[in-house]
């Protein structure tokens, strides 16, 4: 059956589409991702393009179907980037298209530098969107001295597209390094690793990457070259063994290209350092592929197919998503009772016609 798509150019077309609408929406933006059969599509792919870019006050508006290489061709071309690292999750998808900006504020995007710069609510100033009913909604500002009510634009950070359609983002940015330097040190055990990334993060010399990953601790400085210069010396003597290494493993450690490789299925993990080493400790032991990173306290797993990860990592308090692969188990973690009851409340208070569950 063919699926009727909608691509509105501008936000009062958005608008007037979204509240004549009698029926639910899949909202789409470069394409990067699966998509439920039997719904209308609504893309935001007419919504693009920079509207605003100052690189001296490090800020930069866009619309939401912006593609991500756009983006960053842009700020590359003038020494700057977004520094929490999103990932591209076509390789772990098996999928094609163009990664966009609204796509990533809808999953909260980070990558290794999360431990460090956080994620892309924490560099997000303010946002448009249109609601269930077909209103226009501004929240947040387009520069960072103007901004307020930082609360109903971040709420859309990770809520998967469920709140409304984002027309406009905007986002605080920041200078590329002059340096970035990788270090490895061998170590098999993942208690013992995530004991000396603690060490690493918690040193005064400004560690922005700290992964474990087959058998070898890395981590990564970045800054002036002196400076990285001095703080490698200093980490090399906080652990001893710890070197220099001419290789860049952090977009692969970003994109999880490592476990795209297989037919396995892929399960993204965060919880507490101390309980990741506790939980790739655990499934290492039943033939599970694993990796940490944020020093820890994320944990990628590359399981049998059908294997129910989280009943495996019982009394670990994490929260799992199965990004590829099928089973009995939900992708997406159950929310707790609270938390639930609080995501059911907004999104009947942002879309009460339930248009955008699809």
């Amino acid at each position: 059956m063919t699926q009727t798509t909608f691509t509105p150019t501008t936000e009062d077309e958005l608008s007037d589409i979204i509240a004549s609408a009698s029926a639910p929406f899949c909202i789409v933006g470069g394409s990067t991702r699966h998509t439920p059969a039997g719904h209308q599509r609504l893309s935001t792919a007419g919504l693009s393009g920079v509207r605003l870019y100052e690189p001296g006050a490090l800020t930069l508006v866009a619309g939401a179907g912006t593609t991500m290489a756009e983006i960053n061709a842009l700020l590359a071309d003038n020494g700057q980037r977004l520094p929490f690292e999103p990932m591209d999750h076509r390789a772990v998808l098996g999928t094609t298209g163009e990664p966009t900006l609204g796509g990533m504020i809808a999953l909260n995007h980070c990558g290794p530098r999360r431990v460090q710069a956080g994620s892309a609510r924490d560099m997000l100033l303010g946002l448009r969107f249109v609601d269930g009913s077909g209103r226009i909604v501004k929240n947040g500002g387009r520069v960072m001295k103007n901004v307020t009510g930082y609360d109903i634009a971040r709420l859309h950070c990770g809520a998967r597209g469920k709140l409304g359609v984002m027309t406009e983002i905007s986002l605080k940015v920041l200078p590329l390094p002059e340096r970035t330097a990788t270090m490895a040190l061998a170590e098999q055990s993942p208690i013992a690793a995530v004991a000396s990334l603690s060490q690493a993060l918690g040193s005064p010399f400004e560690v922005n990457g700290a992964a474990w990953h087959q058998g070898r601790i890395l981590l990564r400085i970045e800054g002036f070259n002196d400076s990285v210069s001095y703080r490698a010396d200093q980490l090399s003597r906080l652990l001893p063994g710890l070197t220099l290494v001419d290789e860049n493993p952090w977009d692969d450690l970003r994109d999880a290209r490592f476990a795209a490789t297989t037919d396995r299925d892929i399960w993204r993990v965060s919880l507490r350092a101390s309980n990741g080493a506790k939980a790739a400790e655990r499934l290492m032991g039943m033939g599970v592929d694993v990796t940490l990173d944020w020093g820890g306290a994320l944990l990628w797993a590359s399981t049998d197919n059908g294997f129910d990860l989280r009943s495996a990592l019982g009394g670990l308090h994490g929260h799992a998503t199965r990004l590829r692969g099928a089973g009995d188990a939900p992708a997406l973690e159950p929310a707790a009772d609270g938390v639930a009851q609080l995501t059911t409340a907004l999104q009947k208070a942002y879309d009460p016609r339930g248009l955008f569950n699809g």
